[in-house]
Protein backbone atom coordinates (compact mmCIF):
# COMPACT_ATOMS: atom_id res chain seq x y z
CA UNK A 1 0.00 0.00 0.00
CA UNK A 2 1.34 3.20 -1.26
CA UNK A 3 1.08 6.66 1.39
CA UNK A 4 1.51 9.45 -0.58
CA UNK A 5 2.29 13.30 0.64
CA UNK A 6 0.16 15.65 1.33
CA UNK A 7 -0.77 18.06 -1.30
CA UNK A 8 -0.77 22.17 -0.62
CA UNK A 9 -4.71 21.97 -1.31
CA UNK A 10 -5.48 20.87 2.05
CA UNK A 11 -6.99 23.96 4.44
CA UNK A 12 -6.28 23.46 7.99
CA UNK A 13 -9.04 26.06 9.02
CA UNK A 14 -11.98 23.37 6.77
CA UNK A 15 -10.30 20.69 9.18
CA UNK A 16 -10.80 22.75 12.61
CA UNK A 17 -14.24 23.80 11.56
CA UNK A 18 -14.85 19.95 11.34
CA UNK A 19 -14.05 19.50 14.73
CA UNK A 20 -15.46 22.89 15.97
CA UNK A 21 -12.68 24.72 16.55
CA UNK A 22 -13.65 27.08 13.68
CA UNK A 23 -12.37 30.19 15.38
CA UNK A 24 -8.80 29.12 16.42
CA UNK A 25 -6.05 30.67 14.57
CA UNK A 26 -3.65 28.37 12.51
CA UNK A 27 0.30 29.64 11.68
CA UNK A 28 2.08 32.96 13.01
CA UNK A 29 -1.49 34.15 14.42
CA UNK A 30 -1.74 31.44 16.51
CA UNK A 31 0.97 31.67 18.65
CA UNK A 32 3.56 29.24 19.89
CA UNK A 33 2.36 25.60 20.38
CA UNK A 34 1.06 24.72 24.00
CA UNK A 35 -0.55 22.33 26.07
CA UNK A 36 -3.61 24.22 26.55
CA UNK A 37 -4.18 24.02 22.94
CA UNK A 38 -3.11 20.43 22.76
CA UNK A 39 -5.56 19.36 25.49
CA UNK A 40 -8.63 21.63 23.93
CA UNK A 41 -7.84 20.28 19.95
CA UNK A 42 -7.78 16.77 21.40
CA UNK A 43 -11.04 16.73 23.56
CA UNK A 44 -12.75 18.63 20.37
CA UNK A 45 -11.60 15.79 18.05
CA UNK A 46 -13.07 12.90 20.59
CA UNK A 47 -16.34 14.91 20.33
CA UNK A 48 -16.86 15.63 16.79
CA UNK A 49 -15.59 12.76 14.75
CA UNK A 50 -16.68 9.04 15.68
CA UNK A 51 -14.21 6.16 15.60
CA UNK A 52 -16.05 3.83 12.72
CA UNK A 53 -14.99 1.28 10.45
CA UNK A 54 -17.72 1.15 8.01
CA UNK A 55 -15.76 2.12 4.91
CA UNK A 56 -14.50 -2.07 5.52
CA UNK A 57 -17.97 -2.77 5.41
CA UNK A 58 -19.14 -1.12 1.91
CA UNK A 59 -15.90 -2.02 0.41
CA UNK A 60 -14.00 1.33 0.49
CA UNK A 61 -10.53 0.90 0.25
CA UNK A 62 -8.82 2.78 2.94
CA UNK A 63 -6.01 5.02 2.26
CA UNK A 64 -3.16 6.33 4.51
CA UNK A 65 -2.37 9.60 2.13
CA UNK A 66 -3.22 12.68 4.11
CA UNK A 67 -5.14 13.75 0.76
CA UNK A 68 -7.26 10.73 1.27
CA UNK A 69 -7.86 11.01 4.92
CA UNK A 70 -8.31 15.19 4.46
CA UNK A 71 -11.31 14.09 2.12
CA UNK A 72 -12.77 11.76 3.92
CA UNK A 73 -12.67 13.38 7.35
CA UNK A 74 -12.97 17.22 6.53
CA UNK A 75 -14.79 17.28 3.15
CA UNK A 76 -17.27 14.08 3.69
CA UNK A 77 -17.52 14.63 7.03
CA UNK A 78 -16.61 10.37 8.22
CA UNK A 79 -14.89 8.60 11.00
CA UNK A 80 -12.65 6.55 10.36
CA UNK A 81 -9.77 3.85 13.25
CA UNK A 82 -6.46 4.37 14.67
CA UNK A 83 -4.32 4.74 10.96
CA UNK A 84 -6.72 7.33 10.29
CA UNK A 85 -8.09 9.64 12.76
CA UNK A 86 -4.51 10.12 14.65
CA UNK A 87 -3.14 10.27 11.29
CA UNK A 88 -5.12 13.03 10.18
CA UNK A 89 -4.60 14.82 13.91
CA UNK A 90 -0.75 14.69 13.61
CA UNK A 91 -0.95 16.37 10.13
CA UNK A 92 -2.79 19.18 12.19
CA UNK A 93 -0.64 19.64 15.00
CA UNK A 94 1.91 20.07 12.74
CA UNK A 95 0.08 22.82 11.09
CA UNK A 96 0.53 24.63 14.67
CA UNK A 97 3.91 24.24 15.24
CA UNK A 98 3.53 21.10 17.29
CA UNK A 99 6.37 18.46 16.59
CA UNK A 100 4.74 14.72 16.77
CA UNK A 101 6.06 11.43 15.92
CA UNK A 102 4.12 8.58 15.43
CA UNK A 103 4.70 5.17 17.12
CA UNK A 104 3.38 1.48 16.75
CA UNK A 105 1.57 0.12 19.65
CA UNK A 106 0.43 -3.48 20.61
CA UNK A 107 -3.36 -3.17 22.04
CA UNK A 108 -3.82 -5.68 24.63
CA UNK A 109 -6.34 -8.41 24.60
CA UNK A 110 -8.34 -10.31 27.09
CA UNK A 111 -5.68 -13.24 27.39
CA UNK A 112 -3.21 -11.43 28.20
CA UNK A 113 -1.62 -11.52 25.11
CA UNK A 114 -0.65 -8.16 22.88
CA UNK A 115 -1.20 -8.05 20.02
CA UNK A 116 1.47 -7.03 16.95
CA UNK A 117 3.35 -4.55 15.88
CA UNK A 118 1.63 -1.79 14.37
CA UNK A 119 -1.54 -2.95 15.15
CA UNK A 120 -2.54 0.49 16.43
CA UNK A 121 -1.06 3.64 15.60
CA UNK A 122 -0.58 6.35 18.95
CA UNK A 123 0.79 9.88 19.15
CA UNK A 124 3.95 11.67 21.14
CA UNK A 125 3.93 15.49 21.30
CA UNK A 126 7.09 16.88 22.21
CA UNK A 127 8.45 19.08 24.25
CA UNK A 128 5.19 20.75 26.05
CA UNK A 129 5.67 22.01 29.62
CA UNK A 130 8.78 20.26 29.94
CA UNK A 131 7.41 16.87 29.04
CA UNK A 132 6.24 15.09 26.21
CA UNK A 133 2.92 13.80 25.89
CA UNK A 134 0.58 10.52 24.68
CA UNK A 135 -1.99 11.74 22.16
CA UNK A 136 -4.62 9.61 20.99
CA UNK A 137 -7.44 10.30 19.03
CA UNK A 138 -8.15 7.23 17.68
CA UNK A 139 -8.65 4.26 20.09
CA UNK A 140 -12.38 4.78 20.66
CA UNK A 141 -13.51 4.90 24.16
CA UNK A 142 -10.58 6.02 26.05
CA UNK A 143 -8.85 9.37 27.10
CA UNK A 144 -9.71 12.76 25.91
CA UNK A 145 -6.82 14.80 27.53
CA UNK A 146 -3.62 13.84 25.89
CA UNK A 147 -1.62 11.96 28.81
CA UNK A 148 2.21 13.29 30.32
CA UNK A 149 4.84 11.04 29.49
CA UNK A 150 6.15 10.17 33.20
CA UNK A 151 5.50 6.48 34.77
CA UNK A 152 3.38 5.51 37.66
CA UNK A 153 1.87 8.94 38.09
CA UNK A 154 -2.49 8.55 37.94
CA UNK A 155 -3.73 11.03 35.25
CA UNK A 156 -7.30 12.24 34.64
CA UNK A 157 -8.10 11.53 31.29
CA UNK A 158 -11.39 13.73 31.04
CA UNK A 159 -13.60 10.83 30.33
CA UNK A 160 -14.59 9.71 34.19
CA UNK A 161 -11.61 7.14 34.02
CA UNK A 162 -7.92 7.67 35.57
CA UNK A 163 -5.36 6.97 33.02
CA UNK A 164 -1.10 5.77 34.12
CA UNK A 165 1.80 4.90 31.90
CA UNK A 166 4.14 2.32 33.33
CA UNK A 167 7.74 1.88 31.94
CA UNK A 168 8.34 -1.60 31.69
CA UNK A 169 12.29 -1.62 30.68
CA UNK A 170 12.91 -5.11 30.31
CA UNK A 171 16.36 -6.30 28.65
CA UNK A 172 16.53 -3.76 26.11
CA UNK A 173 19.79 -2.27 25.23
CA UNK A 174 18.64 1.47 24.75
CA UNK A 175 15.58 3.37 25.93
CA UNK A 176 14.16 4.30 22.82
CA UNK A 177 13.43 -0.09 23.10
CA UNK A 178 12.12 -0.11 26.28
CA UNK A 179 7.88 -0.24 26.55
CA UNK A 180 5.86 1.76 27.68
CA UNK A 181 2.25 0.41 28.93
CA UNK A 182 -1.06 2.55 28.73
CA UNK A 183 -3.49 1.66 31.46
CA UNK A 184 -6.45 2.25 32.42
CA UNK A 185 -7.66 2.63 36.22
CA UNK A 186 -10.47 0.21 37.53
CA UNK A 187 -12.64 -0.21 40.78
CA UNK A 188 -9.64 -2.37 42.09
CA UNK A 189 -6.91 -3.18 39.24
CA UNK A 190 -5.45 -1.41 36.54
CA UNK A 191 -5.75 -2.86 33.05
CA UNK A 192 -3.25 -2.51 30.59
CA UNK A 193 -4.80 -0.86 26.49
CA UNK A 194 -1.59 -1.13 24.81
CA UNK A 195 1.91 -0.83 24.60
CA UNK A 196 3.98 1.23 22.58
CA UNK A 197 7.68 2.31 22.32
CA UNK A 198 9.58 5.48 21.70
CA UNK A 199 10.87 4.35 18.44
CA UNK A 200 9.53 7.39 15.67
CA UNK A 201 8.12 5.20 12.46
CA UNK A 202 6.04 6.99 9.36
CA UNK A 203 2.36 6.42 8.33
CA UNK A 204 3.90 3.76 5.46
CA UNK A 205 5.34 1.56 8.24
CA UNK A 206 1.81 0.80 9.23
CA UNK A 207 0.62 0.40 5.49
CA UNK A 208 0.70 -3.43 5.81
CA UNK A 209 -1.39 -4.04 9.11
CA UNK A 210 -3.86 -1.42 7.94
CA UNK A 211 -4.48 -3.59 5.36
CA UNK A 212 -4.99 -6.86 7.64
CA UNK A 213 -7.20 -5.27 10.14
CA UNK A 214 -9.36 -3.81 6.02
CA UNK A 215 -9.26 -7.81 4.44
CA UNK A 216 -8.65 -10.42 7.12
CA UNK A 217 -11.26 -12.49 8.37
CA UNK A 218 -9.00 -12.41 11.76
CA UNK A 219 -9.34 -8.91 12.53
CA UNK A 220 -12.14 -7.93 14.86
CA UNK A 221 -12.66 -4.66 12.09
CA UNK A 222 -13.91 -7.41 9.66
CA UNK A 223 -16.38 -8.88 11.82
CA UNK A 224 -18.61 -6.25 12.57
CA UNK A 225 -19.55 -2.56 11.53
CA UNK A 226 -18.96 0.08 14.77
CA UNK A 227 -19.18 3.47 15.07
CA UNK A 228 -18.80 5.16 18.16
CA UNK A 229 -18.50 9.30 19.68
CA UNK A 230 -17.64 10.65 22.74
CA UNK A 231 -20.62 12.89 24.14
CA UNK A 232 -20.06 15.87 26.72
CA UNK A 233 -21.44 13.28 29.33
CA UNK A 234 -20.79 9.66 27.95
CA UNK A 235 -20.40 8.11 24.62
CA UNK A 236 -22.78 6.84 21.70
CA UNK A 237 -22.36 3.81 20.04
CA UNK A 238 -24.04 1.80 16.91
CA UNK A 239 -22.35 -1.68 17.01
CA UNK A 240 -24.03 -3.64 13.98
CA UNK A 241 -28.17 -2.92 15.07
CA UNK A 242 -27.36 -2.39 18.84
CA UNK A 243 -27.35 1.38 19.74
CA UNK A 244 -25.89 1.85 23.01
CA UNK A 245 -25.77 5.59 24.80
CA UNK A 246 -24.00 5.88 28.49
CA UNK A 247 -24.82 9.30 29.48
CA UNK A 248 -24.07 10.51 33.49
CA UNK A 249 -22.99 6.86 34.34
CA UNK A 250 -26.85 5.44 32.95
CA UNK A 251 -26.59 2.95 30.49
CA UNK A 252 -29.76 2.02 28.01
CA UNK A 253 -29.28 -0.45 25.08
CA UNK A 254 -31.48 -1.02 22.28
CA UNK A 255 -31.91 -3.01 19.21
CA UNK A 256 -32.67 -1.37 16.29
CA UNK A 257 -35.52 -2.65 13.80
CA UNK A 258 -33.83 -2.57 10.70
CA UNK A 259 -31.22 -1.58 8.21
CA UNK A 260 -32.82 1.18 7.03
CA UNK A 261 -33.39 2.04 10.84
CA UNK A 262 -29.41 1.64 10.96
CA UNK A 263 -28.89 4.09 8.00
CA UNK A 264 -30.96 7.04 9.89
CA UNK A 265 -29.28 6.51 13.55
CA UNK A 266 -26.19 7.06 11.94
CA UNK A 267 -26.94 10.11 9.82
CA UNK A 268 -29.27 11.90 12.86
CA UNK A 269 -26.56 10.73 15.70
CA UNK A 270 -23.63 10.20 13.91
CA UNK A 271 -23.89 12.94 11.64
CA UNK A 272 -22.32 9.93 9.08
CA UNK A 273 -23.56 9.82 5.49
CA UNK A 274 -22.37 7.08 2.99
Amino acid sequence: MRVAEATATLDPPDCLERIHCHALEVGSRAGPPSLPLLRRLHAAHMLAVPFENLSIHVGEPISLGVDALYDKIVRRRRGGFCYELNGLFAWLLRRFGFTVTLHSARVAQSNGVFTPEFDHLTLLVHQLDGADWLADVGFGDSFRQPLRRQPDIEQDGGDGHRYRLRLDVGEVVSPIDASWLMQQGGETTWQSQYRFTLSPHSMADFADRCHFQQTSPESHFTQKRICSLALPDGRITLSDLRLITTRGGARDERELASEDEYWQVLAERFDVRL
